[in-house]
């Protein structure tokens, strides 16, 4: 059986698992913590296939700065627990061998072939680059992220809006 395989069956174990944690999860920052969980093992993925800006910008963006949003907003509206008592006595042990098992399959791929041995030779040598991302997103696709770019300003403005009045009416 191929490393590859192996490795691919064994992290989408660990993010089947993980979603699975974060859906049943009473507690609301065990659930983010299990999504933290997804989204790494999603960059891994994206390192098997030979995108590494790709999965850097998985776990820069989405492991890092949306989940600390998601932490932060949990934090500030008290949500930690979603119902009542946290009955679920699995869920550290899962969480245990979902990490356990994540950190295997990445010592196994690395230990294999290492990361930058497994690029396909059907794709040219620059693909994926930083630079060749950007000359596609600002060349054919600017239009897109602009718009993009204005909807997410919309909905920041909109959510400080609806906050404000919210808050100048409890004081």
């Amino acid at each position: 059986m191929d490393g590859n395989l192996i490795t691919f069956y064994i992290l989408a174990a660990v993010a089947v698992g993980a979603a699975l944690g974060m859906l049943f999860s009473k507690n609301a920052i065990y659930s983010a913590l299990f999504l933290i969980l997804n989204f790494a093992v999603a960059a891994v993925f994206y390192l098997i296939l030979g995108a590494p800006f790709i999965a850097m910008a998985q776990i820069t963006v989405y492991a890092g700065a949306i989940m600390v949003l998601f932490l932060f907003v949990i934090m500030l509206l008290g949500a930690e627990k979603l119902s009542g008592e946290d009955r679920l006595i699995w869920q550290k042990p899962l969480a245990w061998v979902l990490v356990v098992l994540f950190f295997f399959a990445g010592a196994y791929q690395v230990g294999l072939a290492g990361i930058t041995e497994q690029v396909s030779t059907s794709f040219p040598g620059d693909f994926g680059s930083p630079v060749q991302v950007g000359e596609v997103l600002f060349n054919r696709y600017l239009l897109p992220f602009e718009v993009t770019s204005v909807l997410l300003l919309v909905a920041m403005i909109g959510a400080i809006v609806l906050t404000k009045g919210e808050r100048n009416k409890k004081i």
